[in-house]
């Protein structure tokens, strides 16, 4: 069972005695898996139009009359005690209206962490949010400052002079692990795991690697920077906000601001990337209080430097990942240890070797992380958190023990894939990795591979990676259904839209469910007073919101039943009915039809409305359940330089039912892109004297652009998940998996050269000896 899947079901545990196949209340396979109406049709986004148009209004952008604008000031030094603040200057600037320090904001709790089954849960920092005159980290936000305009704000927050009495700090990674924690659990699955003995086995095996691969922090770099905007009617609050937790971020502030859940609505239509960065940090908490104390509405749009300096990201590691295995290429032993940095007020303990625990079978296992305390912005969940990293120390050394046996790569992890679970011993509920691997080794020549020659100063390679991610589905995400005479259906929930197409995917569910055609059904989303859906995180979303789609569809068809009454449907049961043609009929007797507008008339209703509730999610107590990835890649590399350009990627996947191949194919590729530069270009920069972020933009964190891109193509197994929402499993996270490893390993082949901390660089290239 993975790491999501345990921290979601706590609330189902009551009903472990009741375990059905089937992820239906009835236990039954969901009838539309593997059916293709409106589902499986690659349909273009609903909000594309909008999005294009410049009508898509974010949370920075909306107007309201007698707005402030905020700046913040960021410490510019680790650790420290305040010994005094000068806020004369900036007070007395032109516009200013408000100076915000520890000595006047109102005494405030900080909210609970994500990362639980709590669903007010949406912060990632424990550090109280200007209450003490303390710094943790370097970026810290001490003060505010709020005026008239955006211009004032920010030379008014220019003018505040701090007095720090600095304090030891501990900023450097190696220098911290004398101090290492290791805690129990790593999100909640326990953090030893021993299955024989590995090291034994490891010194016995007749081939072995064991090596230290090394990550380095890197930030979520979303296209919009973070920003809210917010106002308050009398005890009323109001928030326009850039979040992938709408709900949660609703009644986290609820709870931290003392109001009942209904006294506080949060707006998010839209929100321009998220990758896990889009919780509740330091600047909604500023700007809500700021406006309370004001009466007047606030918008505090962070910087871009800003964002880097206090929204943290994904954690730096050093891996220690040692495989053996004997002459036929089996695997006797795999462990994998290491270091990430998690400071105890932050969140993600970035859980790189949990994904180890399900890849490959071998004949003993350990698994086991340290947690350093550096004194830095809190880490937070980001794509694919663990797994992203994790798999480049896993698939490399799998490289590795390849070259070294003699072996094709793919082969020797065709070799070692698992009938079952390798750890808990778990049959998978669905599991064609096999599949994959062998239809993307085929579709990318990967038999080709040896005859690679160079090509002047560019030599040439190719490599691949596999990687997987768990299946997940949230509880208690509810949907509201209203169907009218007119046989429109209207869906509501709370649910984000960062991108994936979440509003296009479930009314293409909601129309194939309801037997309807796509233009007569809609769904409303993005807003925290409709039924709340979980956060958007973990590649839950799409089914967690689609179970909840059904049971509203569930509901509905018994609601109708209850008005046949005389008509011809009169007398059956649910069970024996099934939604079709604008209405319901008969399973056994398909000539039994009633429209719903006949329905309803002869109620004399004009609509119907019921509210669907996500069952609990049985299906994670009695199976595995992960979806796969197989990347392939090929390089050039130049003798003279060390540039590397990247020709070509594949990703293939067995990731269950693909609901909408053209957003499907957008996530996926948008997935190996982020791979791309986790692989070659992107690395936050501190400078270990002070803990400064030395790279703070997108002109010196480099993330791909478009001429480091190369041809993408992405495939599938297309295989349903016969025991989930609509045969599907998430696709948003595994796609980043393996990708830095493929590229390594292409870079290997092509130069000789192992590169085992990312990103590659020139000067790695150009000062590493071959093997």
């Amino acid at each position: 069972m993975s790491h999501i899947q345990n921290t979601i079901i706590g609330t189902a545990r009551t009903l472990l005695g009741w375990v059905p196949d089937g992820w239906l209340p009835s236990g039954e396979p969901d009838p539309l898996v593997g059916r293709e109406s409106a589902l499986g049709q690659p349909t273009s986004r609903l909000d594309g139009a909008v999005k294009v148009a410049g009508a898509a209004r974010f949370a920075a952008e909306v107007p309201l009359d007698r707005m402030v604008y905020a700046a913040l000031v960021h410490s510019p030094v680790t650790r420290a005690r305040i010994n005094a603040i000068d806020t004369a200057a900036a007070a007395a600037a032109p516009g200013v209206v408000l100076v915000l320090t520890h000595a006047n904001m109102p005494p405030l709790g900080t909210p609970a962490l994500i990362g639980g089954t709590d669903m007010t849960a949406a912060g990632n920092s424990a550090l109280p949010i200007l209450q003490k005159p303390e710094v943790r980290y370097n970026g810290q936000v001490v003060a505010a400052v709020l005026a008239e305009t955006q211009e004032q704000a920010d030379h008014a927050a220019s003018l505040i002079e701090v007095d720090y009495a600095r304090l030891a700090a501990q900023t450097r990674f190696n220098n911290a692990k004398v101090t290492a924690r290791t805690p129990p659990s790593v999100l909640f699955d326990k953090n030893h795991v021993r299955v024989g003995n590995p090291e034994q086995e490891l010194e016995q095996s007749a081939f072995r690697v064991d090596q230290i691969y090394q990550t380095p922090t890197l930030n979520h770099a979303a296209m919009e920077p973070h920003g809210v905007t917010v106002a308050w009617n009398g005890d009323s609050l109001l928030v326009h906000d850039a979040t992938q937790g709408i709900a949660p971020t609703a009644m986290a502030l609820a709870k931290l601001f003392g109001l009942k859940p209904d006294q506080v609505r949060v707006l998010s239509p839209f929100v321009g990337g998220g990758f896990g960065s889009k919780g509740l940090w330091d600047h909604q908490i500023i700007a809500v209080a700021a406006a309370r104390m004001l009466g007047r509405p606030v918008r505090l749009a962070l910087k871009r430097e800003g964002v880097f300096r206090m929204v943290g990201g994904r954690s730096p590691s050093e891996q220690r990942l040692a495989l053996g295995a004997d002459r036929e290429g089996n695997f006797t032993a795999l462990i994998h240890t290491g270091y990430s940095v998690m400071p105890p007020y932050a969140t993600c303990p970035e859980p790189y070797s949990l994904g180890s625990r399900s890849a490959y079978r071998a004949r003993s296992f350990e698994f086991i992380q340290h947690f350093l305390d550096l004194d830095i912005v809190p880490n937070t969940f980001m794509r694919a958190p663990g797994e992203a990293i994790g798999t480049f120390a896993l698939e490399s050394a799998i490289d590795e023990l390849a070259h070294a046996m003699g072996i094709d790569p793919v082969e020797l992890r065709l070799r070692n894939e698992p009938e079952k679970h390798p750890v808990s011993g778990a049959a998978w509920s669905q599991h064609d990795a096999r599949k994959a691997w062998l239809d993307g080794a085929e579709r990318f020549g990967w038999s080709r591979r040896s005859a690679l020659q160079p090509d002047g100063e560019w030599l040439r390679g190719m490599g691949c990676g596999g990687g997987s991610f768990p299946y997940a589905r949230v509880p208690g995400n509810s949907v509201r259904l209203t169907l009218s005479r007119d046989g429109k259906a209207h869906l509501a929930c709370s649910a984000q839209e960062m991108g994936m197409g979440t509003a296009t995917v479930q009314t293409q569910h909601a129309a194939d469910r309801l037997g309807l055609p796509i233009h007569q059904v809609t769904f409303e989303l993005g807003d925290s007073s409709l039924p709340t859906a979980s956060m958007a995180g973990g590649s839950t979303g799409t089914v967690s919101v689609a179970s909840a789609v059904a049971g509203a569809a569930q509901k509905l068809l018994a609601e109708l039943l209850g008005l046949a009454k005389n008509g011809p449907l009169a007398g059956l049961r649910p069970a024996d009915c099934e939604f079709a043609r604008g209405g319901i009929r008969s399973r056994k007797h398909p000539a039994r039809h009633e429209s719903f507008g006949a329905l309803l008339a002869r109620a004399g209703r004009d609509e119907i409305t019921v509210l669907g509730t996500a069952s609990a999610p049985l299906e994670f107590f009695k199976y595995a359940m992960h979806s796969t990835a197989a990347v392939f890649c090929e390089v050039r590399v130049s003798a003279v330089s060390g540039e590397i350009r990247v020709d070509r990627l594949l990703g293939s996947y067995d990731c269950g039912a693909i609901l909408n191949p053209k957003t499907a194919a957008s996530q996926l590729r948008g997935g190996l892109i982020m791979g791309l530069g986790q692989a070659l270009t992107e690395e936050v920069l501190f400078d270990p004297r002070s803990g400064r972020i030395m790279n703070p933009s997108l002109a010196d964190y480099h993330i791909p652009t478009h001429l480091d891109v190369p041809p993408i193509e992405v495939m599938w197994t297309g295989i349903p998940d016969p025991r989930t929402p609509l045969g599907a499993r998430g696709i948003g996270e595994v796609s980043v998996t393996g990708v830095a490893a493929a590229i390594a390993n292409a870079v290997f082949h092509a130069t000789g050269k192992r590169i085992r901390r990312l990103p590659i660089t020139l000067d790695q290239l150009l000062e590493a000896t071959p093997g």
